[in-house]
């Protein structure tokens, strides 16, 4: 499935309705953009100097002019302060935690650090004094029982398809910003801060390689924000499985391999 005019591929629930707003917000910007402009010729027009050629006498106030202004500006306000509104996702991270799959992402430069809480389900603790790149890239303490079995990735992030998956977006040094063009998911990583992201895949890697007539495509995990000399670098694949080749890929991961391929990385 594919999103309107020169959209990229449409692969999450909720990316029609992310590209109905986007077409709606420019149609809107084009049609208070008109406003304005027919007001101003208006005005160049209607109110010229060979039109009131003689000083001292009275000033035309035209009330419906006032009225004019007083709306677009209305308009312009209430738009703004709707589209910015929180109020409008209330609930979405509770929602999605049902039957979703859990994960941390931690940006830096320049990579994705990608964390699956293993199969107990639960988040290891991490202590930032542990951290090596290459060796223990988020400070996982592993000694403690639920880091045990915590895998974590290096530019890659696995999902199943037709189940709601929750991001938690950090990270280590500056801004970054996690850019998934097909799900329409696109969120800073702001050090100091934890920001939830939600989304339910709808197509599985195999069908996009069939749809683009490219066996080695993939889902792209890229960063949207200029953070360093390296930034055009930064970049990740993102697969999306069945539910069962999910469960079996999970189960065959291991810290072991999660280790080796930080080691080429980082080497």
């Amino acid at each position: 499935m594919t999103g309107p005019g020169l959209y990229p591929v449409l692969a999450s629930l909720h990316g029609g309705r992310i590209d109905l707003l986007m077409v709606a917000v420019h149609g809107v910007i084009v049609t208070v953009f008109l406003g304005w402009f027919y007001l101003f010729i208006f005005i160049l027009i209607r109110f010229r100097r060979a039109a009131h050629a003689q000083p001292g006498g009275a000033r035309p106030r035209p009330r419906w002019l006032y009225a004019f202004a007083i709306l677009l500006l209305v308009v312009e306000l209430a738009l703004d302060l709707g589209f910015s509104s929180p109020y409008g996702v209330a609930g979405v991270e509770d929602k999605l935690k049902q039957n979703a799959v859990e994960l941390r992402v931690v940006a830096q430069q320049y990579a994705w650090n990608v964390h699956y809480p293993g199969a107990d389900g639960k988040f290891g603790r991490t202590d930032p004094l542990l951290v090596r790149n290459g060796l223990n890239p988020l400070g996982l303490v592993r000694g403690d029982e639920a880091a045990k079995d915590d895998i974590v990735l290096l530019n890659q992030m696995v999902l199943p398809v037709d189940r709601p998956a929750v991001i938690y977006l950090s990270s280590k040094d500056v801004i970054h910003s996690l850019n998934l063009p097909e799900f329409r998911v696109k969120q800073d990583a702001i050090p100091g801060m934890m920001i939830p992201v939600g989304f339910t895949p709808t197509m599985t890697t195999a069908a996009f390689r069939k749809l683009k007539g490219d066996d080695k495509r993939d889902f792209e995990m890229a960063c949207a924000q200029l953070c360093g000399l390296a930034h055009f670098n930064m970049r990740g694949t993102l697969t999306v499985l069945s539910k069962e080749a999910f469960a079996a890929w999970l189960a065959d991961k291991t810290p072991k391999q999660e280790a080796e391929e930080y080691d080429e990385f980082w080497d």
